[in-house]
């Protein structure tokens, strides 16, 4: 096993415009090699699956990984499109969605399925959020209509609830012995419940979690890092992030990969808000009927 440090690029190197903070990088810190090939992303359904900003989970590693001089190229893939080999990818991302969504998604489900299951089984990173974590797993059975049926990625069963929780939200999660309070926003009605093919992404520290009882929140199976928080929840938690792109190189390396750090007092301050909220609600119940429309007579 190797150890490869990957650093930020010189200034002049840096992107410009928004986003392109003072400090993200210095002069003294050598160029990654050239021939480091990009960082392969696939975002799936970007059209259907993408509420809540989702997207901008793509973006944050998308970022983060060009401070540092790292390339990624980021391939959309639609529902009929080809089906890609996705153990050519590093990471995987499948985003939110409503009900209405998610069955349009499902239609398109058994033909990636199984590519699906190659690259988890082969540790490819993959990230699904929500109604990506519903459906990655066995199956999704709404309120009303049939079930929905998953890509068994994940052993994880989810139904639909009678209450909405909607709030901010944190958890403890562990990563490699790291561990770090992940702040978000949750936004779903479905109780899931984890088989013992799968663990915890997190420990719920504020918010509902998986289900409002047991304490879960998202889940996890080798590289397959599942949550229901939104935020988007990467730019928030730039530690999360990093660990996404540093467990990818890695597997690409074949070894260990240490990222240069970046400054990130901009994130950490957004973190430390997000999770002050998410703390102050803790112990109440916030999660909320739905809406009961009454007519006035007369």
């Amino acid at each position: 096993m190797t150890t490869e440090t990957i650093d930020r690029p010189a200034p002049e190197s840096a992107p410009e415009g928004p986003g392109a903070e003072a400090g993200r990088v210095t002069a003294a810190e050598p160029t990654p090699p050239a021939d480091l090939p990009p960082l392969r992303i696939a975002h799936l359904w970007p059209r259907l699956l993408n509420v809540a900003g989702d997207g901008g989970n793509v973006t944050s590693v998308e970022l983060r990984s060009r401070w540092r001089g790292i390339r990624t190229e980021t391939v959309a893939i639609e529902a009929g499109d080809p089906v890609p080999d996705f153990t050519s990818f590093d990471i995987v991302f499948a985003q939110g969605g409503q009900d209405v969504e998610m069955a349009l998604v499902a239609r398109d489900l058994p033909r990636v399925a199984g590519a699906l299951r190659d690259a988890a089984d082969a540790g490819v990173v993959m990230f699904p959020v929500c109604a990506g974590l519903q459906l990655f797993g066995h199956r999704y059975i709404p309120s009303a209509g049939e079930a929905l049926e998953g890509a068994h990625v994940l052993d994880l069963e989810t139904r639909g609830g009678s209450q909405r929780f909607m709030q901010h939200a944190a958890c403890e999660v562990t990563i490699d012995g790291e561990v770090e309070t992940v702040v978000g926003f949750e936004n779903h009605s479905g109780v899931t419940e984890l088989g013992p093919g799968a663990v915890p992404f997190g420990r719920v520290v504020a918010g509902a979690g998986n289900n409002g009882r047991d304490g879960n929140e998202g889940a996890r199976r080798d590289n397959v890092f599942a949550t229901y928080l939104h935020g988007p929840v990467l730019p928030k938690n730039p530690w999360l992030s990093d660990q996404l792109v540093r467990i990818a190189l890695g597997r690409r390396a074949g070894g260990s990969v240490v990222l240069a750090p970046l400054d990130d007092a901009i994130e950490h301050r957004n973190h430390d808000v997000a999770l002050a909220k998410a703390l102050r609600n803790r112990g109440a119940r916030t999660a909320v009927t739905p809406a009961r429309l009454h007519r006035r007579a007369g």
